[in-house]
């Protein structure tokens, strides 16, 4: 079996049909069915399910799909790092980031393409879930995002560099400035928690939730939650409305602004989040991914 044959067989597992993945891969019928047989027999296993109008993989097949994405993977990147040998910085580098650690690109991008001017951005902005998967099916390099990474379906198998932490801060409607006590520059968590409080939570990540419902109980209070948000900018539109405030990393806002909202420091707590950049650990990673991560070390 060689790697033309692998993805003769990825196609037609993708399809689920021979003749579609003919198609796809620019040939004929007949000669693709020859390939399939040919690899079973060499095998001798059955890799599809063909009892139904639509190619499922036997169990044989499905072990051997996830191999051969490996093994093609691979193959790639080997046949980039030789490439990449005497180029110069070049190419698409596709990287990953969470809404709230967006606001940190733009600077690094910017310098980044006034040094590397050959090379073009792929940015993919998600949850943990999503760029994790995105990660470890090699679709982007690297993901900056806040800490810790929830997305571990292998342990100990990302590389992580710390950036510096950012101060959460209370994320309120200006008009409450005026109006409250928290015209003073601070407030404490025991004033915020009269308040209602919008808190950023979703069915796959809860970590900055949990993370500030347990800088409350520390500060023996206990928020008003009004509503669990699955978003940065659901939050941030209902803080703009009036309806409650929430608590954000700061550099979050750069990405934000808006003349109804305002930001206040948090005075009764060190409160900050931890920030970082993740990428697969012993995987091959490109030139240009490389010099992307130093220039935020």
């Amino acid at each position: 079996m060689d790697i033309r044959q692998l993805r003769y067989f990825l196609e037609i597992a993708r399809e689920g049909q021979i003749t579609r993945a003919a198609k796809r891969l620019h040939m004929e019928q007949p000669p693709l069915s020859r390939q399939l047989k040919q690899m079973e027999k060499e095998l001798g296993v059955t890799l599809f399910d063909r009892s139904g109008k639509r190619l499922e993989l036997a169990r044989a097949g499905e072990l051997l799909r996830q191999k051969a994405e490996s093994l093609l993977q691979q193959f790639h990147e080997s046949l980039n790092e030789v490439k990449e040998l005497d180029e110069g910085v070049r190419g698409t580098l596709a990287i990953g980031a969470v809404v709230s650690c967006v606001s940190l690109l733009p600077p690094k991008i910017k310098l980044f393409h006034e040094r590397y001017p050959n090379v073009t951005f792929h940015i993919r902005e998600g949850d943990h879930f999503l760029l994790g998967d995105l990660l470890h099916h090699r679709s982007i390099e690297l993901v900056v995002t806040r800490l810790p990474f929830e997305f571990v379906p292998v342990p100990k198998a990302y590389e992580i560099m710390p950036l510096p932490s950012d101060p959460f801060v209370a994320v309120v409607p200006r008009p409450w400035i005026a109006q409250t006590k928290l015209g003073s520059g601070s407030v404490t968590l025991r004033q915020l928690a009269d308040c209602p409080f919008l808190t950023l939570k979703t069915d796959k990540t809860t970590g900055m939730h949990e993370r500030v419902l347990e800088r409350f109980r520390q500060s023996a209070a206990e928020p008003r939650v009004l509503c669990e948000c699955s978003s940065v900018a659901i939050a941030v539109a209902l803080v703009a409305a009036g309806i409650g405030m929430t608590i954000l990393p700061k550099s979050v806002m750069a990405s934000f602004p808006h003349p109804d909202i305002a930001t206040v420091a948090i005075a009764d707590t060190v409160f900050k989040s931890e920030v970082g950049i993740v990428w697969l650990k012993d995987r091959y990673l490109s030139k240009s991914a490389r010099h992307f991560i130093g220039m935020f070390r």
